[in-house]
């Protein structure tokens, strides 16, 4: 008797695995929206603290509240366009350029070198990478999902790994 032979879930190429393209374009879409969480480490409230050359105390009082016993970064809402942006989300005014064109306003984080480990770990997370569909969708939102070097998947993967479970936004 000859039993058929199955193929191991580990074995499988997950649908990325010719890597995927992104590079931040630091539009600040990711920094705005519904209220959610942009979870900080003690570590992160350290560096983020000697950026802005404030005590960590400082930095949490300033800059963010507690959500269950965690630090999250506050956001304020935005009167522009009624959703919600991270403290550190900045606006540049709208600037004319060559005399003709309108040059739209550019947000982008003030923090960025310094941003947290969930910002920086976006867009690969694992509920971006569960499929096809999952990415493209947070494409909708991230200009630069489908742009720039391609990552190959041992890069999205320890990108993807990074961030605990417990730290991604629902």
């Amino acid at each position: 008797m000859e039993l058929p032979v199955l193929t191991s879930p580990v074995a499988q190429r997950p649908w990325y695995a010719d890597g995927l393209a992104f590079h931040c374009t630091q539009c600040g879409n990711c920094c705005t929206g519904p209220p959610g969480v942009v979870w900080i480490s003690d570590q992160e409230i350290a560096a983020l603290a000697d950026h802005l050359g404030l005590t960590p105390q400082e930095t949490v009082q300033r800059y963010c509240h507690q959500v269950g016993g965690r630090f999250s970064l506050t956001e304020s809402r935005n009167p522009n366009h009624g959703g919600y942006d991270c403290v550190f989300l900045r606006e540049l005014p709208a600037e004319v350029g060559d005399g003709q064109t309108i040059v739209h306003a550019q947000r982008n984080c003030s923090i960025y070198p310094v941003r947290p480990l969930q910002c920086r770990s976006w867009p690969f997370w694992k509920s971006c990478l569960t499929s096809p569909e999952a990415w493209a969708g947070a494409g909708q939102r991230c200009p630069g999902i489908g742009q720039g070097p391609v990552l190959c998947q041992q890069e999205i993967e320890s990108a993807r790994d990074q961030l605990p479970a417990a730290a991604e936004p629902e």
